[in-house]
């Protein structure tokens, strides 16, 4: 099993995960950097390999990365009420609503705006 990448910050999600100018995010998607556990709690218990490698699978909250062009664009029957998401927010989705997918080996999800559940400020309030 390969070591995953640190993500327990925004600033280790956007360090490994690097420029981004060539990827484009399409129409109404919004692309996270899965936030993953740190290795050792603030406790001080060092967690395993195992544990902290689901949270690629398992994590419920990302690091907004990117937008598509009409994330979060009122129209139709779709009104966001002027609530909207940033680069740099920590979002809280359903895993099952997002797309798998590594940019460079930096775990990411791609979320339908209407999937963003909540904003929270500090990611580790959500498991």
């Amino acid at each position: 099993m390969s070591k995953n990448k640190p993500q327990a910050t925004a600033e280790e999600i956007h360090a490994s995960i690097g420029d981004l100018s060539q990827v484009e995010v399409m129409h109404n998607q919004i692309l996270v950097g899965i936030w993953m556990r740190p290795e050792k709690t603030a406790g001080g218990i060092i967690l395993t390999e195992k544990t902290v490698d689901e949270d690629k699978w398992q994590g419920k909250v990302g690091l907004v990365l990117k937008k598509g062009p009409m994330a979060f664009v009122s129209e139709g029957s779709t009104d966001f009420h002027d609530q909207n998401v940033n680069e740099g927010d920590w979002v809280i989705y359903r895993v099952s609503d997002g797309f798998s997918i590594d940019i460079n080996g930096t775990h990411c999800r791609l979320i339908e705006d209407i999937h963003i559940k909540g904003r929270v400020t500090d990611p580790a309030v959500i498991y």
